[in-house]
């Protein structure tokens, strides 16, 4: 494949979906109440508090409801967002949450950083929150691997082939130099009519593909299968 800037998704992609699921989500839910009760009037916290609805912010427990049921429905609103990545930055840094990576992961990324190949990161996840799991991940600190981060407020919908342009837009190459790597059919479709090349990313814990999402894709279940042009592995 020729291949000029690797574009990476994060869940079920570079990560277990699990983690995410799991460990994340869980974590922002059980600190809250305690973070809320503790620093409502701190001027770390009220960047985020202001960002959220008059209504919803009247008291620590209307905004404790609030959160919950935002995220009992899986919305992806960016307000949760920069106020979970700001929970996150609690856990990391005590050492109460490090990233999983799958075990290839690490190793491409090196091999395409040597090989001066730019790795750009587009997820739902706000860009701090995406900074984050890189920072602390099993395999240590890869920001410096990276070149590039977008999320849903700088890039937009990950479904939207406009998405794509935009953010190949910000660099140099051909958007046809392009690879996109997902566990999403939806998102590798939409990256794929921006004129982008994409791969669908299969891992253990991932939904199953259907036969239907499987035509007209390439299916892989480790960066191990990639063969890029000048990349060693």
């Amino acid at each position: 494949m020729d291949v000029h800037v690797l574009l990476l998704d994060i869940e079920g992609t570079v990560c277990p979906i699990s983690f995410v699921k799991d460990v994340l989500f869980p974590y922002a839910l059980q600190v809250l109440p305690t973070t809320l009760a503790t620093e409502w009037d701190s001027p770390a916290l009220q960047p985020y508090l202001s960002a959220f609805p008059a209504e919803h912010r009247s008291s620590p427990s209307a905004l404790l409801a609030h959160v919950q049921s935002l995220m009992a429905q899986d919305l992806k609103i960016p307000y949760l967002k920069a106020l979970q990545g700001y929970l996150w930055t609690q856990g990391y840094l005590n050492g109460s949450l490090k990233c999983p990576l799958f075990p290839d992961v690490a190793p491409v990324l090196r091999a395409f950083h040597r090989a001066a190949l730019p790795i750009v990161i587009y997820s739902s996840g706000s860009v701090p929150a995406q900074q984050l799991l890189f920072q602390h991940t099993t395999d240590g600190d890869l920001r410096p691997l990276l070149s590039g981060y977008f999320d849903t407020v700088n890039a937009g919908p990950k479904t939207d082939s406009a998405s794509y342009r935009k953010i190949a837009g910000t660099r140099q190459e051909d958007i046809a130099k392009w690879l996109f790597l997902s566990d999403n059919v939806n998102e590798v479709r939409a990256a794929k009519e921006a004129g982008m090349q994409a791969c669908v990313v299969v891992r253990e814990g991932n939904s199953p593909l259907s036969p239907e999402d499987r035509e007209g894709q390439l299916v892989i279940s480790s960066f191990d299968e990639l063969r890029i042009a000048g990349v060693q592995n």
